[in-house]
């Protein structure tokens, strides 16, 4: 009889787990060999959007010149997305873009996750969007570019190293980790939006671009 018990609860735990991890759906926004479900902005439509954005040995290469960005086609909204980058050369400036409402030129409204040096966890607030955990300075005009900073100091790898970010977003929601760094939370009353990669500063990579959804 023992026996037989453990068997059926062997059983039942093997099928429980077969059907949560079927019940979670990784996407692949990047599918590693060009960039058909993306779309482009580039400042003042001034360059070709094929110079800016590229696809090599199914790294994305993104010129840093002149500003822009790239975005899906699609709209998501709750789930986990991984992002992997490093720099091509010198550390420099970049970022991923959450919930975009608007893809304006040559800035989104939406949530940007900083990926500057030294600042990459930081929740840049692009277009006019907002969380509620932003606070203006009493007396003070809003700034172009609101900031939430981050938490804890750089978690990030040097240049030429690939670093990871994972961004949990639950319900307009955000939870940024850096390297497996807590670094920021957010709160968006948007639910849904475009997922974006941004072109600022020097050469970036991209790669293993994900968003799992449960």
């Amino acid at each position: 009889m023992k026996k037989y018990l453990f068997t059926a609860m062997t059983a039942i735990l093997a099928c429980n787990a077969s059907v949560h991890v079927h019940a979670q759906k990784e996407i692949a926004l990047f599918n590693g060999k060009d960039l058909s479900n993306w779309k482009f902005v580039v400042d003042g439509n001034r360059t070709p959007a094929e110079q800016v954005f590229s696809v090599s040995n199914g790294v994305i290469e993104i010129a840093g010149a002149p500003i822009g960005y790239m975005y899906t086609k699609q709209v998501y909204g709750d789930g986990t997305l991984d992002v992997e980058w490093r720099w091509a050369g010198e550390a420099s400036n970049s970022g991923i873009f959450l919930l975009i409402e608007d893809p304006k030129n040559p800035f989104p409204n939406g949530i940007e996750c900083q990926l500057h040096a030294g600042d990459a966890g930081d929740l840049v607030l692009l277009g006019g969007s907002d969380l509620a955990e932003y606070r203006q300075p009493e007396g003070q005009e809003r700034p172009k570019f609101p900031v939430i900073k981050k938490r804890s100091a750089s978690s990030e790898k040097p240049a030429g190293e690939w670093n990871h970010a994972r961004i949990e977003i639950q319900d307009g929601a955000f939870t940024v980790y850096i390297n497996g760094v807590l670094q920021n939370t957010g709160t968006d009353k948007v639910k849904k939006g475009h997922i974006g990669l941004q072109s600022e500063g020097e050469k970036i990579q991209f790669r293993n671009i994900t968003l799992t959804k449960k």
